[in-house]
């Protein structure tokens, strides 16, 4: 019996997640940042030919099972996609196409067991002449980007799947075998990317790096979010170091009402002095106290660097708001 099963990845460069020097191609609009993928993916190809994405991972294998229960044959499949890299220059607009890195494929063999990796990624076909950290303390090409994913599929029919490596840059989404997207990395960070991810500092060099992941935030919060976006007069975009506290369980005053989008990070949720949990991109996070009128309920605390959006609650749909609460019990986290 052949039991298969895939994961897939997408990367894609959100809004204002370029910085610096940069990020003047994207301010003039000669560059340009990507809308969210889908949900779901059905047809990654289809997708590939409209360039909805920067670049893919799709990982999929299969294993053979005999009558006994016992693997007797498996099979490595999928490959990396990338896309090309288009800029506007005044009424034309310039392909360049983007440079694939040989996807890097292993299997590993257990007790009933198989788990399969690949990384796949590359880089865009424009130069970017910079200085970056180690030898050769400077490049032309640009830097890499990729994902490493790892698929485990049991003889009993279960599978498994984890995002273990990621470059810092761009935004990777994880999707599982039914196309439903299920994990994102939590954190950008482009200045390392940019600096350091040139090839000998990559998994076609000598290192991969951990991906920080993050759940995928509800369907409500994603409407909240795009209406966040939208509101006349919102703040700039607060940035957190590590350790920061974004507010603290029990204040009061000015600033309770504030309700908050997560841009960019890992937010850890702290209830009396024990992490309950952690949120990501996309997650609303602040909307308790403004729902009833009292102090923060928990302290919320940047686990690592991140970027969030604060905007008056009274200016948010409250229906939503509550929603997004009730979603949430306060064990988990929710109330803040």
């Amino acid at each position: 019996m052949r039991i298969a099963s895939s994961v897939t990845s997408i990367s894609w460069i959100p809004s204002e997640a370029v910085e610096g020097l940069p990020k003047l191609p994207f301010t003039f609009g000669v560059a340009h940042y990507d809308d969210p993928p889908p949900d779901r993916i059905d047809h990654i190809e289809t997708m590939h030919r409209a360039d909805l994405f920067r670049e893919a991972n799709e990982l999929k294998a299969w294993i053979e099972v005999d009558d006994g229960g016992k693997i007797v044959d498996h099979g490595h499949g999928g490959h990396g996609r990338i896309g090309l890299t288009r800029l506007k220059l005044g009424p034309k607009e310039i392909a360049v196409p983007a440079v694939a890195m040989p996807t890097l494929q292993n299997s590993e063999v257990g007790d009933g067991w198989v788990r399969f990796t690949q990384t796949a990624g590359g880089r865009t076909g424009m130069p970017a002449p910079r200085s970056v950290r180690g030898k050769p303390y400077f490049q032309i090409n640009s830097a890499i980007a990729w994902t490493t994913l790892a698929l485990t599929i049991h003889a009993d029919g279960t599978s498994e799947h984890e995002l273990t490596g990621a470059s810092p840059f761009p935004r990777h989404w994880v999707y599982d075998k039914n196309g439903v997207l299920v994990q994102k990395s939590g954190a950008i960070d482009f200045e390392k990317w940019y600096r350091e991810a040139h090839e000998q500092n990559t998994p076609w060099g000598n290192e991969d790096s951990a991906a920080v992941v993050t759940a995928v935030e509800s369907a409500l919060e994603r409407d909240l979010s795009l209406e966040i976006m939208r509101v006349e007069g919102k703040r700039r975009p607060e940035r957190l170091s590590p350790g920061d506290l974004l507010v603290e369980q029990g204040e009061t005053g000015d600033g309770s009402n504030i309700v908050y989008l997560v841009l960019d990070g890992v937010i850890e949720v702290i209830i009396d002095g024990e992490v309950v949990g952690e949120l990501g991109p996309g997650a609303i996070v602040g909307e308790r106290a403004q729902l009833e009128e009292g102090a923060r309920t928990a302290t919320l605390r940047a686990k690592t660097a991140a970027k969030v959006i604060g905007v008056a609650g009274e200016e948010l749909n409250r229906q939503a708001l509550e929603q997004v609460a009730a979603g949430r019990s306060r064990d988990e986290g929710a109330g803040e």
